[in-house]
């Protein structure tokens, strides 16, 4: 099993040559069945990644270029009338595949994102009174510009909730943006890149994940360090229990990386910036990105950690 996630891993790096730490993000993410978004400036690599990872697994994939001017039915599907049948049949859009890529998904405007709501969180769509379940696994990786870059829409508090977690790429070293130069990944190598892991292996991974003992020391420290981020003066709102449900999740997957079938407190402090930091608020809204993990590293100092 663990060999499968050494494989793919290996296999995404083939082609993105940036941070490792944000390609085990994203196998954390796929193990604990939530969705990604990747927040970062234009050219480090987002659609290089989240591409990456969907050719390394042999499971459906779409991409949804989110553009202004995208509408809901774009995205979920259509209706359509077939007028032999004499009846209306529903064509399903992209976000029916087991990996959507999202990509530039702040550009669209916001009754376009609210499409991906339902099945973010239930993995079902709803059109025309009929309820369809997306096939498993189903994650959804997200890219996005800063908020702050023209032609963006931020997205509401109830859409980024429903993120797993939100991750950042950074600038490459230069000796890995050397490597870039050589390689061109995107023109050469990404093209080229097979599955190596398989849509039941993927299930089974998510299962062990499940099945992973969170003790209850452990369980209590998720909670202390939520209700933490809730008590704190520079935050307006603190992570809700869904996020509670999240860090608990990641942590779990954590494990599975680490050949554990136990949680231990390390996988919950490397999760806690990932999974938390998108979901506070802060009271002073123009005081920047930064906020949310500075605080968070402050809690973690102050918030007794388990033995």
């Amino acid at each position: 099993m663990i060999d499968s996630i050494e494989q793919l891993r290996a296999n995404i790096t083939r082609v993105f040559l940036g941070v490792p730490a944000a390609v085990d993000l994203l196998i954390v993410s796929l193990l604990a069945r939530g969705h990604v978004l990747i927040e970062d400036v234009p050219g480090v690599g987002k659609t290089i990644l989240a591409a990456a990872m969907a050719r390394s697994i042999n499971c459906s994939f779409s991409r949804i270029q989110l553009t202004p001017d995208l509408l809901p039915s774009d995205v979920i599907g259509v209706s359509v009338y077939k007028r032999d049948a004499e009846k209306f049949v529903f064509k399903p859009g992209p976000i029916f595949a087991n990996i959507v890529l999202a990509d530039e998904i702040n550009r669209t405007p916001p009754r376009t994102q609210t499409a991906l709501l339902e099945a973010m969180s239930e993995a079902t769509v709803s059109v025309d009174g009929v309820t369809y379940t997306l096939e498993q696994p189903f994650m959804v990786v997200a890219t996005q510009n800063p908020h702050d870059f023209e032609g963006t829409y931020a997205l509401p508090e109830n859409q980024l909730d429903r993120f797993l977690m939100k991750i950042s790429l950074g600038y490459p070293s230069p000796q890995e943006e050397a490597r870039v130069l050589d390689l061109r990944p995107a023109g050469s190598t990404l093209p080229l890149l097979t599955p190596v892991i398989e849509k039941a292996t993927v299930l089974e991974l998510q299962r062990f994940a499940d099945a992973v003992r969170l003790d209850r020391t452990i369980a209590d420290y998720v909670v202390a360090i939520a209700n933490a981020t809730r008590r704190d003066e520079q935050i307006r709102v603190g992570v809700s229990p869904r996020g509670s449900l999240a860090l608990a999740q990641a942590a779990r997957a954590r494990a599975v990386l680490g050949a554990r079938d136990y949680v231990i407190p390390e996988d919950v402090t490397v999760s806690v910036e990932a999974v938390c930091a998108h979901r506070i608020v802060p009271r002073n809204t123009s005081a920047g990105r930064d906020v949310a993990p500075a605080v968070l590293r402050s809690i973690l100092q102050s918030v007794p950690s388990p033995d």
